[in-house]
């Protein structure tokens, strides 16, 4: 086997991808040789990822919007991905947001902040899953990445709804990989810790970054690349016996009993 990675042929279907980790996610897919479709419902972001990895050099890139929250959408956009595409061999789910929980204590979540932040990130996950797995069985094969969150692990005050449904996606990936293994299908999810994102870069200043790197074991935290190179790495034929399980990213903030001052 070649020690190095190649997408060429591969499908490849990225939800949330018109920013942040899911455009590296896609581009280091496209960089690596797969066709990528970039699902999004913001066109204007999506059609620049489309363009980014158009000017990768490698595979190609084909825009397919739709809003995962109205009801069809999620097995519509599939469908529309694996017709532009002729199949699918890697799905990575990377819909998910804090929604209009926003930092609101555990007190102030009332039953339509629970509904918004379950629905935005678990229930998006799970029916993107099956439209996945039903284009993958007929392939015999394929692996499906999700993208949960650090806070699993090393959970913060104010993200109860958001750690809550995110922990549900690492419980929905072990399932997934018992139920749907015997068709061929691996399904892993992937755990980033703070990334440097263009919302992170926005809203925070040096000296909150430089606190949460010194915060963790390796004194840094995720570049987009990071998540991008774990994502390609996983799916590939390397990783081939894995299964179920969940991968931090995180610079090892898990294992520290140390949080930085400037962060609730």
């Amino acid at each position: 086997m070649s020690l190095e990675i190649d997408y060429s042929g591969k499908k490849v279907v990225v939800t949330g991808s018109g920013a942040g980790i899911g455009r590296s996610i896609a581009i280091l897919f496209a960089q690596a040789g797969a066709d990528v479709a970039v699902i999004d419902k913001r066109e204007e972001k999506a059609q620049e990822t489309v363009e980014m990895i158009n000017a990768s050099g490698g595979g190609s890139g084909y825009l397919i919007i739709g809003d995962a929250r109205q009801e069809g959408q999620i097995e519509k956009m599939f469908d529309e991905a694996v017709e532009e595409l002729g199949g699918i061999d890697v799905g990575v789910n990377n819909i998910g947001m804090l929604g209009s929980q926003g930092t609101a204590s555990l007190i102030e979540m009332d039953e339509n902040k629970w509904r918004d932040v379950l629905e935005q990130n678990l229930l998006v996950t799970a029916l993107s899953i099956k439209a996945e797995a039903e284009h993958m069985k007929k392939l015999a094969g394929g692996v499906i990445i999700n993208v949960s969150s650090g806070e699993t692990t090393r959970p913060s005050p104010f993200l109860a709804g958001y750690g809550a449904a995110k922990a549900g996606i690492n419980h929905l990936t072990q399932t997934a990989a018992v139920e749907l293994g015997p068709m061929g299908i691996r399904v892993i999810a992937i755990a980033p810790g703070t990334t440097l994102t263009e919302t992170v870069s926005e809203f925070f200043d040096e000296e909150r970054i430089s606190a949460i790197e010194q915060s963790n074991p390796l004194r840094r935290i995720n570049g987009l690349e990071d998540l991008g190179y774990l994502a390609v790495f996983l799916a590939s034929d390397f990783a081939k016996n894995i299964t179920g399980q969940l991968f931090l990213a995180d610079a090892g903030a898990h294992l520290s009993r140390e949080r930085p001052k400037s962060i609730s």
